[in-house]
């Protein structure tokens, strides 16, 4: 768990869309959508637009999955995440990118859940996407983060992370980095 205090959480892209009132961790709180106490139960989600990577700064769904990941909704952000992958049609640069930060969001679901294997294996798969991208495309950044940093930020979780200790707080930062897209 990070040390992080809530007068230093990340800033807003989208402060106009409310967090939910949890972060979803399997036993613990109700399945968002198929339990009818979720917190997104009975909501209707429309498909996202696919996200251009020039112009990716219009897309309040990536930049609410942003914040999302950057205040501890880890389940909730690979969520809208995989809808924008979906967009993407699941293939090429940018759906391999989303597919990176899917991975990253899993990893904090596992963290949450105590599970050191899954925080590793889906830090792995991370790094080979964001590589993946990284060798695609000519430019240090997609969609407005460092692809480098990036990697580097999921090799540190398959190599050194802590679980942090068991909590039932509705939600719980998990990783000392946040997502900024600039």
């Amino acid at each position: 768990m990070t040390d992080i205090q809530s007068s230093e959480l990340a800033p807003r892209f989208v402060p106009e869309r409310p967090f939910p009132p949890y972060s979803y961790v399997t036993g613990r709180f109700p399945h968002p959508t198929r339990d009818p106490a979720g917190h997104s139960y009975g909501h209707l989600q429309l498909a996202p637009e696919a996200i251009d990577p020039e112009h990716w700064q219009p897309s309040q769904d990536y930049l609410f999955a942003c914040d999302l990941f950057n205040h501890g909704y880890y389940w909730e952000s690979h969520e809208v995440w995989e809808s924008l992958w979906l967009a993407a049609c699941r293939s090429g640069p940018t759906a391999d990118f989303l597919k990176g930060l899917i991975k990253l969001a899993a990893a904090g679901v596992k963290a949450r859940e105590g599970r050191a294997a899954g925080v590793k294996r889906h830090a792995i798969r991370a790094v080979e996407l964001f590589e993946s991208v990284q060798s695609e495309i000519n430019s240090a950044t997609f969609l407005g983060l460092d692809i480098a940093w990036l990697i580097s930020i999921a090799k540190a979780l398959q190599a050194d992370f802590v679980l942090p200790a068991p909590s039932d707080a509705p939600v719980q930062i998990v990783f000392g980095f946040r997502l900024l897209p600039r």
